[in-house]
C-alpha cells in the first residue's frame, strides 16, 4: 500500500469514526441541509456548550465539517458540510416543497442566481427576494452566470415582503439575511457576498458555491 493510498483509507476510518456517535451522525444530518452557528446546533440539540464543542472538534478534524465566521456578526461562526464528505453516504429526500425562496439582503446576486440554477434542475418552483432589495441586479452576477452557461431572467430585485408566500420553503443564502429572518425557519447557506471583492473570482466562487448545494438538495426536495 503507498503513501497516498493508506492516506486516503486513514481518512476514510475518521470519517466513519466520527459518524459513529450518534450526536455527530445527528450534526451531520443537519448540515446536510444548511450551515448552522454553535448556538443553533446547542439548541437543536440540546446538549452542553463544552461537549457540543467536543463533536464539533471531532467532525472538523476527520475533514466532515469546516467553520467560518459570520459576515455580518463577527463573533459568530457557522459550521458547514466539507466538500464531498459524504461521497458515497447521500441522504435520502426530507422534505416536500410547493415552492423554494432564496433570501439574502439585496437579492441583486446570490439569490437570483440561486433562483435561476434550481429551475436548471427542479420542476419545483423557484423564486428570490431581499431583505433590503437593491435597485438592480448586480453586473458581476449577470456576468458570472453567462461565463457558466446560464442567463439570468431580467428580474428586478424584489423585497420579502412583495415575494414570501405561507408554505415557502425558504433558503437564506447570506448571514445578515439568515440572522434576521431566522425565526421564518427554513435552511442557511452562508455564501461570502461577492459583493464585498466585486471581483470576477468573487463571484465565480459565488456562483460555484450555490450549484453545489443546489445539486446537493435538489434531490432531497420533492413537490408537497
Amino acid at each position: 500500500m503507498n503513501i497516498e493510498a493508506a492516506d486516503t483509507f486513514q481518512a476514510r476510518v475518521a470519517r466513519h469514526a466520527a459518524l459513529a456517535d450518534p450526536a455527530r451522525l445527528r450534526i451531520v444530518d443537519l448540515l446536510t441541509l444548511g450551515d448552522f452557528s454553535p448556538t443553533e446546533l446547542q439548541a437543536e440539540l440540546g446538549m452542553s456548550s463544552n461537549l457540543l464543542a467536543h463533536h464539533l472538534r471531532t467532525l472538523e478534524d476527520a475533514g466532515l465539517a469546516t467553520r467560518h465566521r459570520s459576515e455580518a456578526d463577527r463573533r459568530r461562526s457557522y459550521l458547514r458540510l466539507a466538500a464531498g464528505a459524504l461521497d458515497g453516504l447521500v441522504p435520502g429526500a426530507v422534505h416536500g416543497a410547493d415552492r423554494i425562496l432564496f433570501v439574502c439582503t439585496r437579492n441583486s446576486a446570490r439569490s437570483q442566481l440561486a433562483a435561476a440554477l434550481w429551475r436548471q434542475v427542479s420542476a419545483i418552483p423557484s423564486t428570490s427576494a431581499g431583505t433590503h432589495p437593491a435597485e438592480h441586479i448586480a453586473p458581476g452576477a449577470i456576468e458570472a452566470a453567462r461565463r457558466h452557461g446560464l442567463d439570468l431572467p431580467h428580474l428586478a430585485p424584489r423585497s420579502l415582503g412583495e415575494v414570501a408566500g405561507a408554505t415557502d420553503f425558504i433558503v437564506t443564502v447570506c448571514d445578515a439575511a439568515h440572522e434576521e429572518l431566522a425565526r421564518l425557519g427554513g435552511i442557511h447557506w452562508s455564501i461570502p457576498d461577492p459583493l464585498r471583492l466585486g471581483t470576477k473570482d468573487a463571484f465565480d466562487q459565488a456562483f460555484e458555491d450555490i450549484a453545489r448545494r443546489i445539486t446537493e438538495l435538489a434531490p432531497r426536495i420533492t413537490a408537497a
